[in-house]
């Protein structure tokens, strides 16, 4: 059953980005709530990608960016210049649309996370390897081949040991920018199931480019076009009562 009152987790307010003179992201503000799915939709080149690099400063790694506004996670701006990247970033784990396995044994790419936190005791190490991959859904495929490289893994199971790799580190929100757009069908699905999971433990943030997804796994939806926010309410409300023309048009599928 929904919660009556989410805690808000993530809030933007009058959040722009820029790439040099371009502005990408224009005066966004929304809050995201703990413990639910929120997906972005879109075309391409909307924003959404860059709204969801914001979250964990990715953006930062860009040359020529400018950020104004504010991102608050918990109270707290993270653009504040007092606040810690590396910290943050334990805090925000990031699935990315093409899977990217470390060219490591299967446990090596779960422990690194934690290692390099600090953790070097073997059999904590074991536990959260073991743990990680369990919540990831993963754990019964490879039980068996802990020490084989990850590359050898499906496309599909690759994906999952990057979530499993993900959370290891036990973050409180988990970025997913399209993870799902290189998979086929039935590994589609487990991921979405896994997503439908772990939510009770993370607040989740997903970009998809495909609708069927956002209305399957999310909770809330957000519309992005051309770098605007132009809508944010319950995916029921945005899929089959949106309040705007232009989210009514793409979801519709007049254009996008």
């Amino acid at each position: 059953m929904s919660k009556k009152t989410p805690h808000i987790k993530i809030k933007a307010q009058d959040l722009s980005v820029y790439y040099g003179a371009k502005k990408a992201l224009h005066n966004v503000a929304i809050d995201l709530y703990e413990k639910e799915v929120t997906a972005f939709i879109g075309p391409s080149g909307c924003g959404k990608s860059t709204f969801l690099r914001t979250i964990n400063r990715m953006n930062d790694l860009v040359p020529n960016i400018r950020i104004t506004g504010e991102l608050g996670i918990d109270n707290v701006n993270i653009y504040d210049s007092s606040v810690d990247v590396v910290e943050l970033r334990k805090r925000v784990g990031m699935v990315f649309q093409k899977s990217t396995p470390f060219p490591k044994s299967i446990y090596e790419n779960i422990a690194f996370g934690p290692r390099l936190n600090g953790i070097t005791d073997r059999a904590e190490l074991d536990h959260i390897v073991e743990t990680s991959l369990k919540k990831a859904a993963l754990f019964e495929e490879v039980r068996d081949r802990m020490e084989s490289s990850a590359m050898g893994l499906s496309g599909g199971q690759q994906q999952r040991l990057c979530i499993a790799r993900a959370i290891a580190v036990n973050p409180q929100i988990l970025l997913m920018d399209e993870p799902c757009s290189a998979l086929d069908p039935i590994s589609t699905a487990k991921i979405e199931e896994l997503i439908l999971e772990l939510k009770n433990q993370f607040t989740i943030v997903i970009v998809t480019h495909s609708m069927q997804q956002a209305a399957r796994v999310s909770e809330y939806t957000a519309f992005f076009y051309m770098g605007y926010l132009i809508e944010y309410d319950k995916t029921r409300k945005i899929f089959t009562n949106p309040g705007k023309k232009e989210t009514e048009d793409y979801v519709t599928g007049r254009f996008g």
